[in-house]
């Protein structure tokens, strides 16, 4: 059966948590937890440069850009994104994203249950 689960997609939920989030970010769960057993999907807006913390997930992670410009950055270094980019990111890869200084950028993010790891180290 064919279900609609998230109608008139709204991005004003804002997502104030310190431990994961530098800056103003909103977010909303498209398809959360008790959903669909095997997949996630939310839309998240980093808001004038804000951008997560160095994290890791224990799956693989989907980003599609759908507004503005934004930076994927691992342990190779940085990289702009933009609208229409899609970026793999591998289990347990230490990154982070947001947008770039100045912009807002809104990206959907897919994933399948797991882990998140926030690192300490924030260099």
């Amino acid at each position: 059966m064919v279900k609609i689960v998230t109608q008139n997609f709204d991005e004003s939920t804002t997502e104030s948590n310190p431990e994961m989030f530098l800056g103003e970010v909103r977010r909303q769960r498209l398809v959360a937890d008790d959903e669909a057993p095997v997949q996630r999907l939310s839309a998240i807006s980093f808001i004038d440069g804000a951008r997560n913390r160095w994290h890791r997930h224990s799956t693989e992670q989907v980003l599609v850009v759908t507004h503005g410009v934004g930076i994927i950055a691992d342990e190779t270094g940085e990289r702009r994104i933009e609208p229409g980019d899609v970026v793999l990111v591998q289990p347990n890869e230490r990154h982070w994203h947001g947008a770039a200084p100045g912009q807002n950028m809104t990206h959907l993010a897919i994933l399948t249950p797991g882990d998140l790891t926030i690192d300490d180290d924030q260099s």
